[in-house]
């Protein structure tokens, strides 16, 4: 049987998928037997929320747990900026996440599903209680919605449990043994290869910046991410670097980043991440280091304040970026940011530090001769 595709179907600005549309397109949903965890350790399919780690490995290992005492978290929280991919999937394929979530709780005999629903993505939490409204009443008895915060660390999948437990939102470095995090592009990926036997070979992906069309598109992972911009549209004024993976993501020269392959493996091995699924495009007219600056003030502000590197040293690291971007260059700041980059990293309480550290290291060399020569800025810019 051939590959599916996410998006197939009814056009996506005609709203949601009802329940009668997604089985005439695809079937009804098989009951998973015992080797569905195999076969999606044999697709090689990784997660689609940032940590590209092997999902059928994954479920191997929630299924080993004693049986009912496990929870599937379908994490749609979505709360990076610029990602617009998973309250889309919600929003209009609202099945294929409540397949993929129900064939995780059957594969992992979990006792309850939680759909985690960005607080402010109303259309998304309005089309899945719909659709769930048109499931068995077996189904319907299984699920429970939960408003995530709008807050960046409240997606992480950690926070994620954190909230369901206690009603706070609070990252950790710490695995909890008796939940299992799902981001819902994910799981709807798993829907289809349930049903298929094999994986679409797609991904989704938000385009943002200077594109003609800028939002949500699916291609195939063995595509270039230049091959990504053209579906786009095409960058429409000339490009000064690309930000793969979001906020936690890299700042790439426009050339490097071209003929990239969307592949995680590929993208893993060339010390990248396609992340939360973000490319974006920034111009020529826009100022790199501002940009920069703009997005660690934004990092530091969504701190969880647990930590020293996190709460004082995010703040630092934003403080000597704005200094750069708003006073002109400063080689004692530039040290600073070095330095300072190096102290945070893996020391923080959860992965928020690394990963603004990531993000920062990426500008100081995409943008090295930008930060070295920088010229006072009299108006302050954001990200």
């Amino acid at each position: 049987m051939s590959a599916l595709r996410l998006l197939a179907g009814r056009d996506l600005r005609s709203g949601s998928e009802s329940l009668a549309e997604h089985v005439g397109r695809l079937g009804p949903l098989p009951h998973p037997g015992s080797d569905l965890i195999e076969t999606l350790v044999s697709s090689g399919l990784s997660g689609r929320g940032g940590a590209d780690f092997p999902v059928g490995l994954k479920w191997r290992a929630a299924a080993s747990g004693p049986r009912g005492s496990a929870v599937v978290v379908a994490n749609g929280a979505e709360g990076e900026p610029h990602s617009r991919k998973d309250r889309l999937l919600m929003t209009c394929r609202p099945h294929l996440v409540l397949d993929g979530a129900f064939l995780a709780a059957r594969a992992i005999r979990a006792k309850e599903v939680i759909l985690y629903i960005g607080e402010h993505h109303q259309s998304s939490r309005v089309a899945m209680e719909r659709a769930l409204a048109e499931r068995t009443g077996y189904e319907r008895g299984q699920v429970r919605l939960f408003a995530a915060p709008a807050r960046y660390v409240a997606g992480d999948s950690s926070a994620a449990v954190h909230a369901v437990a206690s009603g706070v939102a609070l990252p950790t470095t710490r695995k909890a043994a008796s939940a299992m995090v799902q981001n819902v592009e994910t799981l709807a990926h798993v829907a289809l290869i349930a049903r298929s036997g094999v994986p679409s070979g797609t991904l989704l992906a938000t385009v943002a910046g200077a594109v003609a069309h800028p939002g949500v598109i699916e291609i195939e992972s063995n595509r270039t991410l230049g091959e990504a911009l053209s579906i786009a549209g095409g960058v429409t004024e000339p490009a000064r670097a690309i930000l793969l993976g979001g906020y936690f993501g890299s700042w790439l020269e426009l050339q490097r980043a071209l003929d990239l392959r969307l592949d995680p493996l590929e993208l893993k091995a060339a010390g990248l991440s396609l992340g939360c699924g973000v490319i974006g495009v920034l111009p020529q007219s826009r100022c790199a280091v501002c940009e920069t600056a703009g997005i660690m003030r934004y990092l530091a502000g969504e701190s969880s304040a647990q930590c020293g590197p996190c709460y004082f040293g995010l703040r630092a690291l934003a403080d000597s970026c704005s200094r750069i971007a708003y006073e002109g260059a400063n080689p004692l700041d530039i040290g600073r940011l070095q330095r300072w980059a190096k102290d945070v990293a893996g020391r923080g309480g959860c992965r928020h530090p690394d990963g603004a550290v990531r993000f920062l290291r990426s500008a100081l060399e995409t943008f090295a001769p930008e930060f070295a020569h920088h010229p006072a800025h009299s108006a302050r810019r954001t990200a």
